[in-house]
């Protein structure tokens, strides 16, 4: 569980600095717009203001979701339960958690709920 933790812990860092960047160059983004009343949706020369905003949120939302989810893995980790489906009881089987180790459900139970 020692790998787990390390796993978990190196993502949870990766996830929090996404997150913080994420929301850092989207703060960058409506500073250097405010004020302005440009219409930049017609700007042939780039991406637009709603874009960059949507992708930017999109990001962090991301992130923080990640971070959420990370944070739950450890705390199933810290009460035993890390690696056990949450729907049926069974063992996680470990190439999923080596993927997704955050995974609260068996393959079997997350397709049940679309996760």
């Amino acid at each position: 569980m020692d790998d787990a933790r390390a796993r978990l812990t190196a993502l949870r860092a990766e996830s929090a600095a996404r997150a913080e960047a994420a929301a850092a160059t989207l703060a960058e983004l409506v500073h250097d717009r405010q004020g302005q009343n440009d219409d930049d949706e017609h700007d042939p020369e780039g991406v637009t203001l709603s874009s960059e905003w949507s992708r930017l949120s999109a990001l962090a939302d991301a992130a923080a979701l990640e971070l959420h989810q990370v944070n739950d893995a450890l705390a199933r980790l810290d009460a035993g339960t890390y690696g056990v489906c949450a729907g049926c009881g069974t063992p996680i089987p470990e190439g999923r958690l080596a993927i997704r180790p955050f995974a609260e459900f068996c393959v079997a139970c997350a397709e049940k709920r679309g996760v």
